[in-house]
This record gives structure tokens, C-alpha cells and sequence, in this order.
């Protein structure tokens, strides 16, 4: 593969396949799209590691799977080309996206073309609490016949006897689902296990015909934990790795590498323990987990999730100490009367909170509280990065991460270190612009910065409260606003809610169902915060105004204050640190409005300290494409004037459910 000849015929192809045979086929020939696909070719044939930040537009998805079907296909006999790509995503939706739409596309064209002489098989990769066991399915079915359940999750479980793919039930309740899924430990005497059909799934999973295998960060580094440990691994053995929304990687290596226990995660180990009819014991764990939790409560709700040093009081020590004698004495009690993976699920617990209870140094012991108040135990590793560069790029093979955002103030230093990729002598950078028309299709409006208006203060709610009602009039709705503070987003929403003109809507967690009442909307206003900042899109004239009412700097917590101890001073740390992060989550607020070529859109920030001639002015600037610039709305509503309402197609499809997730594409 290696010879001159060889990859100059690969990068031949690549031309034809992005130049006549996609545009054949309704796609639009991109000059950015055809480069980044040689550069991820080229850092795979050298064995790097290519950190690829993707411009919205560009069409990375099948830059980095047509580079990777014609690695295979030109080496088939070498160990890169026999063995699978493993494509690593941190959403569902991407994954259904590639095994639904991207690869069927693809295999379709090139088999037409003979680019390949057999379909693309792929399958999704996922944990086995994704998947129905069917004894424990019979046996919910059977609990709940007789009882008055909800009609509609009952047809949902009803289903579950087609469908074994967790994902493809959405009504499920959360106690249903832990309820019918395949347990962490199989016992080898079921007697449906030469009928299972999770079985039936891991033995097609392991089929040497599948080309590729799509899962998420945690299921990668979840492999890479058994390889470590000696013990047999999730994946087929791969020789390369894609891992695409890779500026998500560290947050699933915090969760891999982390601990926690949670009011929910004691609640069921009670429960089992009763289900064992071992009573007495679940009722006194009960009462010592109680006492834990009470010695952590806060006084009054919050107002957002918060995040508080984990500090040992004697309270919590005395809480601590009876927990842990208590769970030791029931293991060795009841050790010949549990099943194997209750006895893993007392043993774990008491490992945790051993960790607090002898405050181990390896993690960042804290405590996360939810709205309600009700607090988690958490337990952070130090040591991500080395502990990514361990699991994932110690074993030598080329790998390509990209992401939108993966980039941060024209460096890549920030992504490099936190992923453990700093000391890498493979590591290849390479940036893909956008191919939007930004200058065009954009404006960008930061106001002077207000007299005498304070951060957090009631003048900055009414100043805010001002501006965006001035600009949902100018764009006549169509309006996404991002709030970094749920509390703050309640305050102005209470301002302006008799004030406008068009309907006016606020998402709070998990709301995908008022997301879904905006998009039917013809001209709504949308508050949102929290995970509304990425991962939703929208399309065509839905979001002709954005507006960003504060920078997205990351809240102060332990973890930022555990990393704040490896700079020397506060400036360092806020230059390498703090401002990068802000930058990234900018981006991927902006990219919420522009979408496809045709989008228009202003984009507001009205944070004072974006202002120009202030602190952060030059930081916003760096991280937003190049855009006009205007200080005044009256060009805003002009602009606004000037496009109006596009009525711009809407490629939104419904696909059907692939079930399991395998896919045999011709």
C-alpha cells in the first residue's frame, strides 16, 4: 500500500468518487470535503493520528468513511486493510445517520461503479443494557398483566417481543427498562440462552464480513479497558479508529475513569437485596444509605446542577464508616446466598465509597446536586490524559478524531492535552473551513458595552430583556436565544413574556418535546440553555436570529480547580484554559443557526464584555468565522429587512428502524 503507484491510484479515486460519482447523486462537489479526505487517507497510510476540525457544511461523514472503505479495498491482505474500522460517535443520532443513510448511499454508489466488489456490512456496537433479555421480558410481562399500566407503555413493552434494541422503544419508562434488559451477569444455565437473541446479536456481531463497527466513546474505551485488563474485548480487533464528535471524548473518559453512586443507585441495591428476601438487611442498608445522603443535602432546591468540593465532615465520616461496615458484614453473611452479580454490586459500592471515606488523592472527590437538590457522590480521575493516551493511542494504530469544534483560538494545544495527545510524535493537525458563505448569509451584532450594568444584576436582566425583544421584532420571531444560566433565563423570560408579539417558549432539561412545538412553530421564540448549545440543529429559516446572552466560560467547580492547579498563575490558566473552552462552546452555539448553504441568520452577543474595546472582544472575534460586524440594530433590522423569510427546503427525512442495528446494504 505503501508504494507510489498504489496510493497514487487511491487518490485517484478519491477525485472520481468526490468529483463525478457523488455529484452524480445529488451531492455538490466541495473542494474542502475532497482535501480533508486526502489528508485523512494520508494520515492513515503513515499510521498517525490526524486531529481533522471540520467546518459545518463540509461533509466529514463521508470524507472519513470513503477514505477508510478504500484503505480496506487497496490493502485487503495487509493488517490494516483485513481487519474492521471502528467508527466512535458520542450520539445516537449520528450513529443511526451513518448506519442509515451514509453507508447505504456509499455502498449503493460504488458497488454501481465497481468500486467495491461486495455491500458495506456494519453494525452498531452497544452495551448489553441496551438489549432485551427475553426471560427477564416474560417475567415483567407477567408482573404487570394484571395491574392497571399505562396503555401506551404497555404496548411499548409488548413491542420488545420484535424489537430487542432498547433504542428503538422510545416510550419505555426508566424502571421498565432496567427491569427487561439483559443483566451485567448472564447465568451460563438460562434456559433460553441457546435462543437468545442478544447471543444471536454478538455472534453476528463477530462476523469477519462486517466491515465496520460504529459505537460510542464510552463502548470504546470500554473495549480498551478489558484489553488492558487481560480480559476478552467488546470489539472485533480493529487497525483502525475514527472518532468522530471528538471533542466528547474526554467528557465520556471523566465517566469510564470516574465513580459515582447516587439516592438512585442505593434505592436498587436495597431493592435486590429484598427481591433475594434478605429483608432485615435491605431495610438497615436502606437506613445507613439514608443517613449518608441526609449528612450531603442541601437546605433549598437549586436553581441549575451544581457541582461542591467533597469535604469530610464528622457527620459524613460517621455516615461513611456505618455504610461500609454494614455492606461488609452483609458480603460475608449472605456471600453463599446472593447471585454473583449482586455480590459485584455490594463489593463495588463499598470500593467507592472507600474512596471518600480514605479521600484518595487519584480522584477529585465531589458532589453533584440536581435541581432538586438531591446530591450525588462523585469521584474524578486525575490522570484522563494519561489515561487516554494508555487505552487508545499507545497501540500504534493510525487513528482520525474530527469534530466542528475541535479547535479552539486557531490552536489545538487545548484538544491535544486534555486528550492525552500532547507528547505524540504522530499527531497531525489539519483544519477544513467551512464552504458556507458566512459574510454573505451573517451579520454579527455586539452592542456597545451598556453604562453602569452589572453581571447578575437586575439592571442587566431589564438591558437584556430590552435587546431581545428589539431584536425577535426585527427578525419577526424565528428566534433562538442561549442562556449559560437557567436562572437567568427565567428572569428575563418573566420580562418580556406579555411583551412580544409572536409565541415564546423555554426549554428546560430533557425537553425535546417543546425543541419539537418550535420546530412546527412558523415564527416562535425559543429560551433555551444546557445541552440545547449543541447537537440540535436547525434548519432553513427556523432560526433566522440567534441570540448569545452571556460568553459560555465553563462554571467554576472541583474539576476546574483540580486542572487550575497545574498553572502557575491565574493568567495562564485563564489563557490555556479558560478561554479556549469558552471559544469552543461559542462555535457550538453558533453553528445552531447555519446549517446549509442557504441559511441566514444574525447572530447577536450581548455580553458586555464582548464589546468592542473590552476584555473578551478579541476572543469572540477569533473564534466565529470570518462575518460583518455591526454595533447598531438598525442594521439589524435592516438585514433582517433585506432576507426576511426564506422558506428554504427542509432535507429533514423519517427513516425506519434498522432493528439490532445490523445492516447488509447492496
Amino acid at each position: 500500500m505503501n508504494t507510489p503507484s498504489l496510493k497514487g491510484q487511491v487518490h485517484e479515486e478519491i477525485e472520481k468518487i468526490f468529483r463525478t460519482l457523488l455529484p452524480r447523486n445529488g451531492l455538490a462537489v466541495r473542494e474542502e470535503q475532497v482535501t480533508l479526505c486526502h489528508i485523512m487517507l494520508d494520515a492513515l497510510l503513515k499510521n498517525n493520528i490526524a486531529l481533522c476540525d471540520a467546518g459545518v457544511g463540509i461533509g466529514k461523514t463521508y470524507a472519513y468513511l470513503t477514505g477508510c472503505i478504500l484503505l480496506r479495498k487497496n490493502a485487503p491482505h495487509s493488517a490494516v486493510g483485513s481487519l474492521p474500522v471502528v467508527v466512535s460517535t458520542s450520539s445516537i443520532a449520528l450513529q443511526d445517520a451513518i448506519i442509515e443513510e451514509y453507508i447505504p448511499f456509499l455502498s449503493r454508489i460504488f458497488l454501481e461503479n465497481q468500486i467495491i466488489q461486495k455491500p458495506i456490512r456494519a453494525i452498531v456496537r452497544k452495551g448489553k443494557e441496551r438489549f432485551v433479555c427475553d426471560v427477564r421480558l416474560a417475567q415483567r410481562l407477567e408482573a404487570v398483566k394484571d395491574k392497571k399500566k399505562n396503555t401506551e407503555q404497555l404496548e411499548d413493552l409488548l413491542s420488545l417481543r420484535t424489537y430487542y434494541d432498547l433504542d428503538a422503544v422510545t416510550g419505555l419508562s426508566g424502571f421498565d427498562r432496567k427491569q427487561v434488559c439483559v443483566p451485567k451477569f448472564c447465568e451460563k444455565s438460562c434456559r433460553q440462552r441457546s435462543l437468545c437473541r442478544y447471543h444471536r446479536y454478538l455472534k453476528e456481531a463477530k462476523s469477519a464480513e462486517i466491515s465496520i463497527q460504529i459505537c460510542n466513546h464510552n463502548y470504546l474505551l470500554a473495549d480498551a479497558a478489558h484489553r488492558l485488563q487481560a480480559l476478552h474485548p467488546l470489539l472485533n480487533d480493529y487497525q483502525t479508529l475514527v472518532v468522530d464528535e471528538a471533542h466528547k471524548l474526554p467528557d465520556a473518559a471523566r465517566q469510564m475513569y470516574g465513580q459515582s453512586l447516587s439516592a438512585e443507585d442505593f434505592r436498587e441495591i436495597c431493592d435486590l437485596l429484598a427481591k433475594e428476601k434478605h429483608i432485615l438487611a435491605a431495610q438497615h442498608l436502606n437506613e445507613k444509605f439514608s443517613a449518608l445522603m441526609r449528612s450531603m443535602c442541601r437546605d433549598e432546591p437549586l436553581e441549575e446542577d451544581r457541582r461542591t468540593a467533597f469535604i469530610l465532615t464528622p457527620d459524613r465520616i460517621t455516615a461513611l464508616r456505618d455504610c461500609l461496615f454494614l455492606l461488609r458484614q452483609i458480603q460475608k453473611q449472605l456471600a453463599s446466598h446472593l447471585p454473583r452479580w449482586i455480590s459485584y454490586r455490594l463489593g463495588t459500592t463499598e470500593n467507592i465509597l472507600n474512596l471518600f471515606f480514605a479521600t484518595d488523592r487519584k480522584y477529585i472527590l465531589y458532589i453533584q446536586y440536581d435541581r432538586a437538590g438531591a446530591p450525588s457522590l462523585c469521584a474524578a480521575s486525575r490522570e484522563i490524559p494519561e489515561q487516554l493516551n494508555q487505552a487508545l493511542w499507545l497501540k500504534n494504530i493510525p487513528a482520525i478524531l474530527t469534530s466542528g469544534t475541535l479547535m479552539a483560538g486557531g490552536s489545538f494545544d487545548r484538544p491535544q492535552k486534555i486528550m492525552g495527545l500532547s507528547e505524540n510524535q504522530r499527531v497531525e493537525n489539519f483544519i477544513a473551513a467551512s464552504p458556507f458563505n458566512y459574510e454573505e448569509n451573517c451579520l454579527l451584532y455586539i452592542p456597545d458595552s451598556p453604562l453602569n450594568v452589572q453581571i447578575g444584576s437586575e439592571k442587566e436582566v431589564e438591558y437584556l430583556a430590552e435587546q431581545i425583544c428589539r431584536l425577535v421584532e426585527a427578525a419577526h420571531g424565528h428566534t433562538l436565544v442561549l442562556f449559560t444560566s437557567y436562572a437567568l433565563m427565567g428572569a428575563v423570560y418573566n420580562q418580556i413574556k406579555d411583551r412580544l408579539s409572536f409565541p415564546l417558549m423555554e426549554v428546560w432539561r430533557h425537553s425535546s418535546d417543546m425543541i419539537h412545538k418550535f420546530k412546527q412553530a412558523n415564527n416562535a421564540v425559543l429560551f433555551a440553555a444546557g445541552s440545547c448549545w449543541e447537537g440540535v440543529d436547525f434548519p432553513g429559516d427556523m432560526v433566522s436570529s440567534l441570540i448569545i446572552v452571556r460568553l459560555p466560560f465553563p462554571v467554576p467547580d472541583p474539576l476546574s480547580e483540580a486542572e487550575r492547579e497545574q498553572y502557575p498563575s491565574l493568567q495562564d490558566y485563564i489563557r490555556a484554559v479558560i478561554i479556549p473552552d469558552m471559544q469552543v462552546k461559542l462555535r457550538q452555539g453558533f453553528g445552531r443557526a447555519i446549517r446549509t448553504e442557504t441559511d441566514t441568520c444574525v447572530i447577536s452577543v450581548l455580553d458586555h464584555r464582548a464589546a468592542p474595546g473590552e476584555r473578551y472582544h478579541q476572543a469572540v472575534l477569533e473564534a466565529l468565522p470570518n462575518l460583518r460586524i455591526t454595533r447598531k440594530i438598525k442594521e439589524v433590522e435592516e438585514f433582517s429587512k433585506k432576507h426576511g423569510k426564506n422558506n428554504k427546503d427542509d432535507n429533514r427525512g423519517n427513516h425506519g428502524w434498522v432493528d439490532c442495528k445490523i445492516a447488509y446494504f447492496m
